[in-house]
């Protein structure tokens, strides 16, 4: 685990976050609520996929790893 804790979302990896993940569920998330997901190089496709799949809104940038931006996340 890295010592700030930002790490990907996909269960069981433990590798350091390089992407944001950020999604909405429209049946349950109104107006500005977003989710957020953060990933490793490995399975940023893989998340992007599963909530693309579901037809939820989703937008992917680079996570700088600050602290602040992994504050909201959500795993």
């Amino acid at each position: 685990m890295q010592p700030d804790g930002a790490v990907c979302s996909r269960a069981a990896c433990h590798e350091a976050a390089t992407w944001r993940i950020d999604w909405q569920n429209p049946r349950i998330h109104t107006g500005e609520r977003w989710k957020t997901w953060l990933a490793c190089d490995e399975h940023v496709e893989y998340l992007r996929g599963f909530l693309e799949a579901r037809s939820f809104p989703v937008r992917v940038d680079a996570f700088t790893g600050s602290l602040d931006e992994a504050a909201e996340v959500d795993s």
